[in-house]
């Protein structure tokens, strides 16, 4: 078997999740299906990657493990298609099989049938064997070869069971992104609302008619972020919308959407990023959304006044854009972590899910850049984002 060959095969065999598993009552039923049908008292599924043999389901003795060298369908395995060997003492390929001279067994009779997966990859065999000498008809080997495509039938609906069960749960993961990402606008949405219901109509009249407006843009942000943030997820992150963008104009409304947070925990956000970027806004928007969030939060938490930097540079083909904060920053150690999704800085009590920062990444990635986190010159985080130059 060439390298090649043994790391495809031990892939395969790992998609389906079955070694070392628990029984697996239609995989042992199967087994006993191919010993009742061929009429000999033992029959095992095998799975045999570069190293060892695993007998995954039997019937007529206990399944173990053993190598490849000791193996006899590890042998049958090089010649494609039903194998069948009346005598084993009697064929130079297992005559010394340790299966075959009683160091192991005393195999006489021996077939199988392998077990090749849709895409074409040998990862094991049905075999049945006897002690005594014998031999199948042409009908009963091909009902060997039937139970052996039933065999990978059900590591499939294994395989596929498993894929969605992984996917359900990434669904319910990017439910709660969505939701993290849209409680800012949403508290904007509130707090200008909220302004507006508390300034006498007749007195102050123009500034309820803008308090309505930015909450009506909010809402309209809001929307637009769960379209896109569902499409987005439908690709996997690969295709975001691509337009220029000015992202001062991109980050004046992010911090629309932040008023609320920022006035109440007294922040001072300074903004220098006069640069043009391409990019699908609400996606970056939700970018930069985190960013500046996580930054006020965190440094409100750690007990001092925030005050945020927002600063854009260019580089060599790409803009440099930081996200600087007074807080209490990163540990080092944990730079590289917290970005894992549903992680989070462990210093401190700051309440939340750890998805902001998972999210962040994801954004980044789809647009060609990448991200990371500093010491800031300011006292606590730098959070700094790669994203190539507007063309």
């Amino acid at each position: 078997m060439s390298s090649v060959q043994s790391v495809t095969r031990r892939d395969a065999i790992a998609q389906y999740d079955i070694v070392g598993a628990s029984p697996q009552t239609d995989l042992q039923g199967l087994a006993e299906l191919a010993a009742l049908m061929c009429g000999v008292p033992t029959a095992v599924i095998n799975l045999i990657d570069d190293t060892n043999q695993y007998q995954v389901a039997a019937t007529g003795f206990e399944p173990s493990v053993c190598t490849i060298e000791e193996s006899m369908c590890a042998v049958a395995l090089r010649t494609p298609g039903l194998t069948v060997v009346p005598d084993a003492t009697l064929d130079a390929r297992f005559a010394s099989n340790p299966f075959v001279t009683g160091d192991l067994a005393n195999v006489r009779f021996y077939a199988s049938s392998p077990l090749i997966t849709p895409a074409g990859v040998p990862i094991g065999t049905i075999c049945i064997f006897d002690e005594i000498t014998r031999d199948l008809t042409d009908e009963i080997a091909h009902s060997l070869d039937l139970i052996a495509h039933q065999i990978v039938d059900v590591l499939e609906l294994r395989r596929i069971t498993r894929d969605l069960e992984s996917s359900n749960e990434q669904l319910e993961r990017f439910a709660g992104q969505v939701s993290h990402d849209l409680r800012n606008p949403l508290t904007a949405v509130a707090g200008f609302i909220e302004l507006a219901a508390d300034s006498p109509a007749v007195v102050a009249a123009p500034e309820v008619a803008a308090a309505l407006f930015r909450a009506d843009a909010a809402a309209t942000r809001m929307d637009s972020m769960i379209a896109d943030l569902l499409d987005f997820a439908r690709l996997g992150g690969a295709r975001p919308r691509r337009q220029q963008l000015e992202l001062s104009e991109l980050i004046g409304a992010v911090l629309d959407d932040l008023d609320q947070a920022i006035r109440i925990t007294e922040s001072v956000v300074s903004v220098d990023a006069d640069a043009q970027i391409s990019g699908d806004p609400t996606l970056l928007g939700a970018l930069f959304q985190n960013l500046i969030a996580n930054a006020v939060k965190f440094s409100h938490a750690a007990g001092v006044d925030p005050r945020v930097e927002v600063r854009a540079h260019a580089l060599d083909g790409t803009w440099r854009i930081t996200v600087d904060d007074n807080g209490p920053g990163v540990p080092e150690d944990q730079r590289e972590r917290v970005f894992g999704l549903m992680e989070r800085n462990t210093s401190g009590d700051t309440p939340g899910l750890g998805i902001g920062l998972s999210t962040c990444r994801r954004i980044v990635d789809a647009h060609g850049g990448t991200i990371g986190i500093d010491r800031s010159p300011l006292g606590g985080a730098s959070v700094w984002v790669l994203l190539p130059r507007s063309a």
